[in-house]
């Protein structure tokens, strides 16, 4: 019994002693692995604990493109507001109006030094056609409801303005006033979503 024991101790120690070493070399391996894992991706040559220190991803790096990610979502959600915005309103004629009543606002107050070019009754219908028109065409944006007469009277505040206003804002404000107000008379209503089209086709 007393050799059976002597001789259990020994056993004992040597399979401590062999795990031991199998446990020191899987982390020797796999410490080895990790660093050439981190110098191809690295292409440096530091050590191995280092560079496998490194080449794990930290947790900052996930939150900054978590945050990018937030970004990306929320410019794409305000681009699809605004293009739903845009669809419910006569926007590209009453833009094209409002260009037009600026352009023709400040060909009317042209000053050459000692000269200043203004044809028509001085400072009234150069400032009081302009700023109508323009007025008209941010109502007609943000009063679609009207849009019809908002869009008729400045047309015909755009053709007058040939006569009233240095010739139409040399005929450039004119054709703009023009035709952005004909867009805004022309608008056939708000539009809706693809879907419910396709289901009204059907």
């Amino acid at each position: 019994m007393r050799n059976s024991a002597a001789n259990g101790q020994p056993t004992d120690e040597r399979e401590a002693a062999e795990q031991e070493a199998t446990v020191q070399k899987t982390s020797l391996l796999a410490l080895s692995r990790r660093s050439r894992r981190a110098e191809e991706h690295s292409g440096s040559s530091d050590s191995g604990v280092e560079t496998a220190e490194f080449a794990v991803p930290t947790p900052e790096a996930g939150e900054a493109d978590r945050s990018e990610e937030v970004q990306m979502t929320d410019d794409a959600a305000k681009r699809q507001g605004f293009k739903h915005w845009r669809r419910q309103r006569p926007f590209i004629g009453g833009v094209m109006a409002v260009l037009g009543g600026i352009e023709l606002f400040f060909s009317g107050q042209l000053d050459l030094g000692n000269m200043q070019i203004q044809f028509g009754i001085e400072g009234l219908q150069a400032t009081v056609v302009p700023i109508t028109i323009v007025v008209l065409a941010l109502l007609s944006i943000f009063r679609p409801a009207h849009h019809v007469f908002y869009g008729i009277i400045a047309l015909v505040l755009a053709v007058y303005s040939l006569i009233g206003v240095n010739l139409g804002g040399f005929i450039i404000g004119m054709l703009l006033s023009t035709i952005g107000a004909i867009l805004v008379v022309a608008w056939m209503g708000p539009r809706g979503p693809k879907e419910s089209e396709g289901v009204r086709s059907r």
